[in-house]
């Protein structure tokens, strides 16, 4: 399969990996949904099907993805979450500190698994971005944890912000370098269009 960045040269290689960052998500998925990029997540059951969930791979994965189409040609294969940690039915009511949590188990209603995290961390969990990207990452891994693992990772993880900074974020990267002025929103959508503009001239 063809290495598509080959058609430029090294500078514009360059620029073009790096403005890839400015692209906002749904700029991403529409580049990716025409040329079958995956980025829906997939989850197997116990009975041996194969669905889409309602859930989707964070923007660095999608761009990592993204980068190793544009270097081979080869689309990749959609993240799937093993059928030994996805259940179809509820967790306990109240669940004990070794409970471990299975896919669709994470969910606001499920109340009584939101109360032992926060009685695992002195109060102090809460639903949030930090929450749902540790808990992910479990699943991916094909692991359910249990919740005194997965309260341990969220602790570490919210007392350190920055393992979430990578330059795929651009806004925040922008913003640690001192360099999110007030016209940031131009400077992405520049970049964006830049990109998108580049894209089109190597995969169409």
């Amino acid at each position: 399969m063809p290495n598509l960045l080959s058609q430029l040269n090294k500078e514009k290689q360059a620029r073009l990996l790096e403005d890839l960052n400015y692209m906002n998500i749904e700029e991403i998925r529409g580049f990716c949904s025409a040329r079958g990029i995956p980025y829906k997540i997939l989850a197997e059951y116990p009975n041996g099907k194969v669905k889409a969930t309602k859930d989707t791979d964070r923007k660095p994965i999608i761009l990592a993805r993204v980068r190793h189409y544009l270097k081979t040609g080869y689309a990749g294969s959609p993240t799937l979450i093993s059928a030994t940690i996805v259940r179809d039915d509820n967790p306990p009511a109240r669940p004990g500190h070794r409970e471990r949590l299975y896919y669709r188990w994470y969910a606001k209603e499920h109340t009584g698994i939101i109360r032992t995290l926060r009685e695992l961390t002195d109060g102090q969990f809460r639903d949030g971005a930090v929450a749902r990207v540790i808990v992910m990452e479990f699943w991916t891994r094909g692991e359910a944890p249990t919740l005194e693992e997965f309260a341990r990772a969220w602790t570490k993880a919210n007392a350190d912000r920055d393992w979430m900074l990578t330059p795929e974020y651009a806004y925040l990267t922008d913003l640690q370098r001192d360099q999110a002025g007030s016209d940031w929103k131009s400077v992405r959508k520049a970049k964006a269009a830049s990109a998108l503009r580049m894209l089109a001239r190597i995969t169409d």
